[in-house]
């Protein structure tokens, strides 16, 4: 096999090794069946065996009660931008969106298609370098529901516990961040995640909602658009992402292997603090985006001194064995995607990188 290099893509982003190698191994034919995952009918036994372990296994991992529906649906979670609010936002017509970055901003977009939308709090007069504080929140109260997005690859900032809202139905987009710890689903109407940051490859969408939401959906919304349609039909109204949910399956199973997400939680606080470590001690030659209490523990994002050291460096850690860590071409700078698939030897080794720089061009 090719050597592997250390990608710190923000997405599609790093797989875990043993869920690639097992991908690889089964590739011609899962053990069994005698036809490879991406020959097998959607409507057949084995893959009713892949996507109910798939099911079963995240229902484990996040501890979900049959009170939610899990489905794997299409289009990315931008799709869910536009699905939400033409399932939800009935009857009030009214949302409270709180805006941290780039996608909340393009899902405020969508939702004001369908009603009304009071912007909570917003901190884009500071380049969205933090996390709005609960009593900055100005939350409408009357409302379908409040949306707000867990964690922002391209700013770098998350949040650490879920805004409270009260009654409210909470919505959370946490498509870079979904399984990096454990939390309480129960706070939530619905959680939905693009797979191909922290969880499988692109393609599929994963949505937990919860069931008693449904009777908002009308039946005059469009047939593939309506999560009545999804739920009913287990995700499989038309074919799914077959593969993409074979390999979130193999990826639940590792993270279940591991030790699950409390283990995986503390394996990412370390990971992190070591590069924010390194940071925080250049005495201002790196520089982060994100105010010290809503840094991200998936994406790190920081400066240097100038564009131009930003320009050398980047172009010297393809050759040190690096990849994927130009930051986002709206902001610039540096990014580093550290998810939960990353090796922690690739962040020290990152770290080693960056002090040999530092101490070069100093």
């Amino acid at each position: 096999m090719e050597k592997r290099i250390y990608n710190f893509n923000a997405g599609p982003a790093i797989l875990p090794e043993e869920v690639l190698q097992e991908a690889q191994e089964n590739l011609m034919a899962l053990p069994g069946v005698g036809m490879s995952i991406l020959e097998i009918s959607h409507r057949s036994k084995p893959f009713d065996d892949v996507i109910n372990q798939a099911k079963a296994d995240i229902k484990k991992l996040l501890d979900i009660s049959d009170d939610y529906s899990i489905m794997f649906l299409q289009f990315g979670a931008s799709l869910q931008f536009s699905m939400v609010p033409m399932n939800i936002m009935p009857p009030k017509n009214k949302a409270d969106y709180i805006v941290t970055g780039s996608w909340s901003k393009k899902a405020v977009k969508e939702a004001k298609r369908v009603g009304a939308v009071n912007i909570a709090a917003t901190t884009e007069e500071t380049t969205f370098n933090r996390i709005q504080k609960q009593d900055e929140l100005k939350l409408s109260g009357d409302v379908s529901y409040v949306h707000f997005t867990s964690n922002n690859t391209i700013y770098g900032t998350q949040y650490k516990s879920e805004p409270e809202v009260g009654d409210v139905t909470l919505v959370c987009d946490a498509s870079s961040d979904i399984f990096h710890k454990k939390i309480d689903v129960n706070k939530y109407g619905i959680i939905y995640a693009g797979a191909q940051k922290n969880m499988g490859p692109s393609g599929v969408t994963m949505v937990i909602y919860r069931n008693d939401l449904l009777e908002r959906s009308s039946d005059d919304l469009p047939t593939m658009l309506n999560y009545k349609t999804q739920v009913e039909n287990d995700s499989m109204f038309n074919t799914p992402n077959t593969f993409g949910i074979y390999i979130i399956g193999l990826v639940t199973k590792w993270l279940l292997n591991m030790g699950g997400l409390d283990k995986m939680y503390e394996t990412n606080k370390h990971k992190a603090g070591i590069l924010y470590d390194c940071i925080d001690n250049s005495n201002g030659f790196y520089k982060g985006h994100a105010e010290e209490d809503s840094r991200s523990l998936m994406n790190v994002t920081f400066n240097l001194p100038t564009e131009g050291l930003e320009k050398k460096l980047i172009a010297e850690t393809l050759y040190a064995g690096f990849s994927g860590l130009k930051g986002h071409r709206s902001v610039g700078g540096l990014r580093a995607s550290i998810y939960n698939a990353f090796p922690t030897k690739g962040v020290e080794d990152l770290v080693e990188f960056m002090n040999d720089f530092q101490a070069k061009n100093s």
